[in-house]
């Protein structure tokens, strides 16, 4: 089986879905290929918003892709194959969740949570969304992905934040979400009005501005103010109660005393580079630290920021050496 992108031997995006649905059935791999090929992004950003990390959404959406493929003599092709392939994800990520603790970011952490059993979340890249060509659709699309959304998301049941993602987020009728998750409309509108009511409380930040020219300023200045490791600068592009954290740490900092101390104790005893990109909806910054050992500067963290107007609001810094690759960035810069 084939399970990337659009392959050679006559077929495309442009095939009628009920002839690639019957070629897929006769066991030609490439064009089972093809005919999810439209819905891949879609899967995958699901299982992120279901599971919270990065690398359990990769594994979930391959999972559930071999499934379908497996499983596609079960699908009775009376309608899009899309609803099929969700209801075989979703139901993958609830077997996931199953006894699993909700994945947390510093700031939202209980105090005195054992660190060893804490789950954290983990940032996801927007070159792995759905790109939309009506632009208020696009920003609406990657609000869902947004960090303070998705933290919000893990208070809720697994079962209502599978339906309220289904209906509010994909778009399915409370009919197919009920046929997805095996229950009654009832039962789905009444998870949906205990979703809304949890995240309603849980009031994640507003949407950041999205003017790309005003992004790239703030982030051209935010990236020169570290590299000249510049503290009243970079506390300055901060909003006075803005915050600052770097899971798997749980040690957090709030307004512009407690982040200056931090930085001037902390990170800026180094060098550093700062590489922009987009994660969670956001602006993001690869953030690479001077070695000597290596003479180069190398990936250390992945800092998600959020933007309102022309300053910062938060900054989570995800250390960890390997989100590199899948944010397309480079493992190593040059001085």
């Amino acid at each position: 089986m084939v399970l990337h992108g659009a392959q050679p031997g006559g077929y495309g995006p442009g095939m009628d879905e009920s002839a690639l649905l019957e070629a897929a059935r006769g066991g030609d791999g490439r064009a089972f290929a093809v005919l999810i090929e439209p819905h891949r992004r879609d899967v995958r950003g699901h299982c992120y918003r279901m599971l919270g990390s990065l690398h359990d959404a990769e594994d979930a959406e391959q999972e559930s892709l071999l499934r379908a493929w497996k499983g596609l003599a079960g699908f009775d092709g009376r309608g899009p194959i899309r609803p099929w392939l969700f209801r075989i994800a979703t139901n993958r990520c609830l077997t996931l969740l199953d006894g699993r603790r909700r994945r947390e970011l510093p700031a939202d952490l209980s105090p005195g949570a054992p660190l060893s059993e804490v789950a954290w979340l983990t940032p996801y890249p927007d070159s792995w969304l759905t790109a939309y060509p009506d632009p208020q659709a696009d920003a609406e699309r990657r609000e869902t992905v947004a960090l303070a959304f998705v933290a919000a998301l893990q208070h809720l049941s697994p079962a209502q934040r599978a339906a309220l993602l289904l209906r509010e987020v994909l778009g399915f009728s409370a009919a197919e979400v009920a046929d997805q998750l095996d229950t009654s409309v009832a039962a789905v509108n009444s998870a949906l009005q205990r979703a809304r009511k949890t995240l309603a409380e849980q009031r994640p930040r507003a949407a950041e501005m999205i003017d790309d020219e005003k992004i790239k300023d703030v982030a051209e200045r935010y990236a020169a103010a570290w590299h000249a490791a510049d503290v009243d600068a970079i506390v300055a592009m901060l909003t006075e109660d803005a915050t600052f954290s770097m899971p798997p740490l749980t040690e957090w900092f709030r307004g512009h005393p407690d982040i200056r101390g931090f930085l001037i104790g902390g990170p800026l005893r180094h060098s550093w580079r700062m590489l922009p990109c987009r994660a969670n909806g956001r602006l993001a910054f690869g953030a690479y630290i001077w070695r000597d050992d290596l003479d180069a500067y190398r990936f250390a963290a992945l800092d998600v920021c959020t933007v309102d107007g022309d300053r910062i609001t938060e900054v989570v810094a995800f250390l960890s050496w390997d989100l590199w690759e899948p944010f397309g960035l480079p493992e190593r810069v040059a001085r």
